[in-house]
């Protein structure tokens, strides 16, 4: 379970999380993350909370922001919020690394979302876009749509789409969450 202070990482993005506030500081309202993207980092794919906003408070660095058909750059000072609905993605795009302040309103399950992709990241069960496999895939996202969802193809397809997959992923031992093992840990010490 995330707590105010936790820090986590996904090697395949380059990006660093570490939470300012928790759903849990905030009853739900918001979760409050430090977001620093190595150069060349990336969020793992273009996405859209369908309940959520997201604020950007660039502190250092150049971050890009593609927020529907908007394409921005954003240097320190700058603020961007990307409201529910809007499909979106970001990345480093300078030379130094960026860091920014990310408030995600209202929190829901967003901490969850975010460990258990760093997690199979960090023990090498992505792809190299930070993605799981297809069936871990729609186990992930089935549990999580009312949190994130791919802004293609329509809402409805997609859940046709889970209704089938993660079925089958869940049959293969895949959960909707993963957290690494004192095992993992340990190896990557």
């Amino acid at each position: 379970m995330i707590r105010t202070g936790d820090s986590i990482e996904n090697p395949i993005t380059g990006e660093r999380v570490t939470f300012l506030a928790t759903s849990a500081d905030t009853d739900g309202e918001v979760v409050v993350i430090e977001t620093v993207v190595q150069p060349h980092g990336f969020v793992a794919a273009a996405h859209v909370h369908p309940a959520q906003s997201e604020r950007f408070a660039v502190q250092a660095g150049t971050l890009g922001l593609k927020a529907g058909r908007k394409k921005i750059v954003l240097a320190a000072g700058e603020v961007a919020t990307v409201f529910a609905g809007t499909p979106h993605r970001f990345w480093n795009a300078g030379e130094d690394p960026v860091r920014f302040v990310c408030e995600v309103r209202p929190a829901f399950r967003f901490e969850q979302l975010l460990e258990t992709m760093f997690a199979l990241a960090a023990d090498g069960k992505t792809n190299k876009k930070g993605m799981p496999n297809l069936l871990r895939l729609a186990v992930i996202a089935r549990a999580h749509f009312d949190v994130v969802r791919l802004p293609f193809p329509p809402a409805l397809v997609q859940r046709v789409g889970l209704a089938f997959g993660a079925p089958v992923g869940r049959l293969l031992g895949y959960g909707p969450t993963y957290v690494r093992t004192a095992e993992a840990l340990a190896a990557n010490a």
